[in-house]
């Protein structure tokens, strides 16, 4: 476990799954993160069991620490040892749940995971332009913009661009010391 002063990380677990199931039926949720599909709880139950399967990936519920409330999950995936990078997804789950903080946090204790735990050079997200608030957190946890796909996405009837953003271990070491 990963313990912060507002969130902690665990290991996500099947009974997280009913806390996925309201995130991806929350229309806002599902643009921030350009997710178009919905799925039934049996398919999120058949998705759990593959990627708890996967040992490329690393999947934590974001819970707050004084209720132990599941905020959200992130997910370190295609975690690949002979290049010593990965990718890297989050959700919070609820709106209720946003600028308070814990997103940033969550991040920040994923950094500290991947750095320190996993021993990896990089780590990789890409988020939408239209996700104002997302970038604001991952800039402030230390992510650097790399790249942009413009126009990769059409929701909503507007096309947004899909930003790259990584971190390398040098610059978290720099994070870290200051």
């Amino acid at each position: 476990m990963l313990r912060g002063k507002l969130v902690y990380l665990r290991p996500f677990e099947k009974r997280d799954l009913e806390s996925l199931f309201n995130a991806i039926h929350d229309d806002e949720i599902r643009y921030m993160t350009g997710t178009r599909n919905t799925s039934t709880m049996e398919q999120l139950n058949k998705y759990f069991e593959r990627m708890d399967n996967d040992d490329t990936r690393r999947d934590f519920a974001i819970c707050l620490c004084d209720s132990e409330e599941i905020a959200g999950d992130l997910t370190i995936m295609d975690i690949d040892s002979f290049n010593h990078k990965a990718g890297f997804r989050i959700a919070l789950h609820d709106r209720n749940h946003m600028n308070k903080g814990y997103g940033t946090e969550a991040v920040k204790l994923a950094l500290r995971y991947v750095f320190e735990e996993l021993k990896l050079n990089r780590l990789q997200l890409e988020v939408y332009s239209h996700n104002s608030r997302g970038i604001k957190s991952y800039e402030k946890a230390g992510f650097k913009q790399e790249g942009v796909i413009r126009q990769s996405l059409y929701y909503n009837d507007q096309y947004s661009d899909e930003i790259i953003m990584g971190m390398l271990k040098e610059d978290y070491d720099k994070l870290v010391s200051e």
